[in-house]
């Protein structure tokens, strides 16, 4: 069967070049930029490594296909400006999390100390995240709105990360739930 899937694979290319990203996403998640090979990829995924090449060009842009495929974070500024601090600390503190969702986080996180991959991390940042969401906070100081939320987001996804449940009690979950709302609705505020 292993034979059957890989003969499949390499006449199959849109097959192949999602096999390829998945095998990147994990590699960088584990790893980071640095960390990962061309050849470590092709391996997972269960191709020639000339196939990296042929699909994105290189390591540089598997890694900028790789953040542009993540799940887009705008779901976090969609609705109403006015309960958005209760509608994100929901999210952030109480409602369960797939490791999915932490994923680019953990990307961003590994590969800071690597030039080029910092470049792509900011510029997917600002196309993905930054600019739409102070489009959508609007107003004075928009940008630097959005950019505070934005540290207090990955902040608390961190930890959150590290301790699924905070090391609290549910009764002091639901306070520090109830305080980052509030920290939040005041940092969107002009």
């Amino acid at each position: 069967m292993a034979v059957t899937e890989t003969v499949a694979r390499k006449r199959n290319a849109e097959t192949t070049r999602a096999a390829l990203l998945k095998a990147a996403l994990n590699r960088f998640v584990r790893e980071g930029y640095d960390g990962v090979s061309l050849r470590d990829i092709a391996t997972d995924a269960g191709v020639d490594v000339a196939l990296v090449s042929r699909y994105f060009g290189g390591k540089l842009d598997l890694f900028a296909e790789v953040m542009a495929t993540s799940p887009s974070p705008t779901h976090l500024f969609e609705g109403d400006h006015a309960d958005f601090g209760e509608r994100i600390s929901a999210k952030l503190v109480i409602e369960k999390q797939e490791s999915k969702d932490f994923d680019c986080l953990v990307i961003m996180l590994r590969s800071a100390s690597s030039p080029d991959a910092t470049e792509i991390i900011r510029r997917m940042g600002e196309e993905r995240f930054y600019g739409p969401f102070a489009k959508w906070l609007g107003g004075r100081d928009a940008k630097i709105r959005a950019r505070l939320v934005a540290d207090i987001i990955k902040g608390v996804t961190l930890d959150r990360v590290m301790a699924e449940d905070f090391g609290f009690t549910p009764d002091a979950r639901e306070k520090f739930r109830a305080r980052l709302a509030r920290t939040l609705q005041a940092a969107i505020d002009p």
